[in-house]
């Protein structure tokens, strides 16, 4: 896939620079590495990992997969091949693995808190240029991801509302301007605003840092007269509160925490003897 080929030519390139000056001096055997797990987490990046080591021609015989938890002290995968491109490629792969992991782990811990009733999305506060891959975390970790950009779901933010006048005559104007399969996603502050929404021909109404009793009054009027709309609560959801959410009958529930509070796990990387 063209996706993770680019990933790993730019993260080799990032680390090699000009020239790896031990491959000056180093001299090249068959050799063999093994993957530990120092900490506890759930597995993400294989894919990336597998592409990082084919353009330095090394074989990878993994031992956990992706979206498998692992624990102190198991191997996670051997890395075979010529030994300086094992070694330049070394911090490549284990930074991948990290930061997958530590967003899998999160994601992971998230949907285990809301429970079967509760869909837990990601959201787009991740970091430039790695959207697609932090995404690609969240999905290995059991998180359903939310939109991608701007140009697969129309989501009308506080700030874009300020600038719509009628918000109805906007709705029926979006529908014949945006594709068929898109969905219209109103973000609300208050109860009142999540009625306009729904009046106005919303597909998800996103209640938006409301109290969980406004959350209950939006889904009671969603399902006395508007049974088709979703409804999506935003901002501060974390593991402590999560499952106060899963009771209120909404969709879904979103939080930037899953990428963006993930800590990375301790993974390291040990060379057999040559």
């Amino acid at each position: 896939m063209i996706e993770y080929r680019e990933f790993a030519k730019e993260v080799l390139a990032e680390d090699i620079g000009r020239g790896d000056l031990f491959e000056r001096i180093g001299e090249s055997k068959e050799a063999a590495a093994r993957i530990i797990a120092k900490s506890a987490g759930v597995l993400a990046g294989v894919p990336y990992v597998e592409a990082i080591c084919a353009l330095q021609d090394l074989q990878v015989d993994w031992q956990k997969s992706d979206g498998e938890r692992f624990e102190k002290g198991d191997l996670i995968a051997r890395v075979f091949g010529d030994s300086v491109k094992l070694l330049q490629a070394e911090r490549a792969i284990l930074n991948t693995i990290l930061h997958a992991s530590s967003i899998a782990t999160q994601a992971r811990s998230f949907v285990e808190a809301a429970g079967e009733k509760l869909r837990v999305l990601d959201t787009r506060k991740t970091r430039p240029k790695l959207r697609v891959f932090e995404k690609y975390a969240a999905r290995v970790g059991g998180v359903v991801n939310h939109r991608l950009g701007l140009d697969d779901c129309l989501m009308l933010k506080d700030t874009h509302l300020r600038t719509i006048d009628d918000l109805q005559a906007f709705l029926q104007k979006a529908r014949r301007a945006i594709p068929f399969t898109a969905k219209i996603e109103i973000e609300c502050e208050d109860v009142a605003m999540a009625r306009r929404a729904m009046e106005a021909g919303a597909d998800i109404v996103m209640c938006d840092n409301m109290a969980l009793e406004e959350i209950e009054e939006v889904v009671a009027l969603r399902d006395a007269s508007y049974p088709h709309v979703l409804i999506e609560a935003s901002g501060n959801i974390a593991l402590e509160n999560i499952a106060e959410y899963a009771r209120l009958g909404i969709d879904a529930v979103s939080s930037g925490s899953i990428v963006h509070h993930a800590v990375w796990p301790d993974i390291s990387m040990k060379m057999d003897a040559l």
